[in-house]
C-alpha cells in the first residue's frame, strides 16, 4: 500500500510539473535590452548607462534587464545605427554626427558657435527643436528618447597657442569624417585632415598631423598631452550624444513598457550631465597640471571666427531645413534676451 500510494505521490507531482500552469513560471522570462556604447564601462557613458539600467530593472520589477556593453563590442556607431534599424539590437547612445547620413536634420548640432554654454544646450536640445529633429528618426527605423552630453569641443596642437583665426594657418589638424568639419576649418585656415579616431593618437605622435579637437575629457583620457602641448579653450561645437532605440523592437514594447525606459532616459540624462560636466572641470585642472598650456578664445575672437564661417553655416541652413535654422536662432535669440 505504501508502495502504490508513493507511486500515485510521484505521478501526481509529474503531472504538475508538466502542466501549463507549472510551466508558466518558467516561461515568463525577462525582455532582455542590449544597450551598446562606444567608450568604456569606466567612462560617462558607462556610468550612465548603468544608472539607466538601475532604473528600468527597479521600474520594471526585474521584468526588463539591460545588458550594457561597451568598449564598441558591437561596432562603431554607424553599425550600431544599422543594427536597430534591423532589429539585431535594441538600444545604444552615440553621437548625432555620426546620424547625419540617415537624418540630414541631426547636421544642425554640427553648427560652429551654435551653442554658447550648457544652459542653451540643454534647453535647446530638450526643448521643441531638439524634438522636432528627434522627431525625424522613426521613419528610418530609430527612436530617440533623450540627448546626454558630449561636451563642447576644444582645440590642442603641438606648435603653438591658438588664440585668433590666423594662428590656425598652416596647422594639420586631424577633424571627424564629417564635411560640416572639414568645410569649417578650412575656412578658418587650417590644413583639416579627415583621420578615425583610432588612429589619432599615433598621427599626432609621429607629427602626421599637428593638432586635434576634442572635449577635454577625451583629451585626457586618450593622453593626447603626452603628444600636444597647447590647449585652446574655443569650445567651438557642442557635442550631443544620443540614445536610441530599434523602433522595430520598440514597436513590440507595451505602453508602460516603453513608459519605463522613457522615464530611466530622462533619469539617466540627468545624471550623465552632471557627471559629464564635473568630470569635465577635473580634467582641465589635470591636463594644466599635466603641463599644457591653456589659453582661452576671447568672445571677441569667436565671433569674428563665426563670421568666417557664414557660407558652411549657410549650407547647414539649407541642408537641414531654413524653416528649423530659423526656429533654432529664434530660439536661440530669445534664450539670450533672458536676464
Amino acid at each position: 500500500m505504501q508502495r502504490i500510494r508513493r507511486h500515485l505521490i510521484a505521478a501526481a507531482a509529474t503531472a504538475l510539473l508538466a502542466s501549463p500552469l507549472a510551466g508558466l513560471a518558467q516561461d515568463i522570462k525577462p525582455r532582455l535590452i542590449r544597450f551598446g556604447y562606444g567608450l568604456n564601462e569606466q567612462s560617462n557613458q558607462g556610468r550612465a548607462v548603468k544608472v539607466f539600467a538601475d532604473a528600468v530593472e527597479k521600474a520594471s520589477g526585474g521584468k526588463m534587464r539591460v545588458r550594457a556593453i561597451g568598449a564598441a563590442a558591437l561596432g562603431p556607431d554607424t553599425q550600431m545605427q544599422q543594427a536597430l534599424v534591423g532589429g539585431a539590437q535594441e538600444m545604444m547612445v552615440g553621437s548625432t554626427a555620426t546620424l547625419v547620413g540617415i537624418t540630414k536634420e541631426m547636421a544642425l548640432w554640427d553648427t560652429p558657435f551654435l551653442i554658447n554654454n550648457v544652459r542653451e544646450a540643454d534647453a535647446l536640445l530638450d526643448g521643441p527643436v531638439g524634438q522636432k529633429v528627434m522627431a525625424k528618426l522613426p521613419e528610418k527605423g530609430l527612436v530617440g528618447l533623450v540627448y546626454w552630453e558630449n561636451g563642447f569641443r576644444n582645440l590642442t596642437n603641438s606648435r603653438r597657442p591658438v588664440t585668433k583665426a590666423e594662428d590656425l594657418d598652416g596647422i594639420k589638424l586631424r577633424v571627424m569624417q564629417n564635411n560640416v568639419f572639414l568645410d569649417s576649418f578650412r575656412s578658418l585656415g587650417a590644413n583639416a585632415v579627415p583621420l578615425p579616431f583610432s588612429e589619432l593618437f599615433s598621427a599626432l605622435e609621429t607629427k602626421t598631423v599637428d593638432g586635434q579637437e576634442n572635449p577635454y575629457n577625451t583629451i585626457l583620457s586618450s593622453k593626447f598631452y603626452e603628444v600636444q602641448k597647447y590647449l585652446s579653450v574655443t569650445n567651438h561645437v557642442y557635442s550631443p550624444w544620443i540614445v536610441l532605440v530599434s523602433k522595430k523592437w520598440w514597436d513590440t514594447l507595451s505602453p508602460a513598457e516603453q513608459k519605463i525606459l522613457k522615464d530611466a532616459a530622462v533619469a539617466s540624462r540627468d545624471f550623465e550631465r552632471k557627471d559629464t560636466r564635473e568630470e569635465a572641470g577635473r580634467a582641465l585642472a589635470e591636463l594644466k597640471a599635466k603641463g599644457m598650456q591653456v589659453n582661452e578664445l576671447s568672445p571677441a575672437e569667436a565671433a569674428r571666427m563665426r563670421d568666417k564661417l557664414t557660407r558652411v553655416n549657410a549650407s547647414i541652413a539649407a541642408n537641414v531645413g531654413m524653416d528649423l535654422w530659423n526656429e533654432t536662432q529664434a530660439e536661440l535669440a530669445k534664450l539670450r534676451g533672458r536676464k
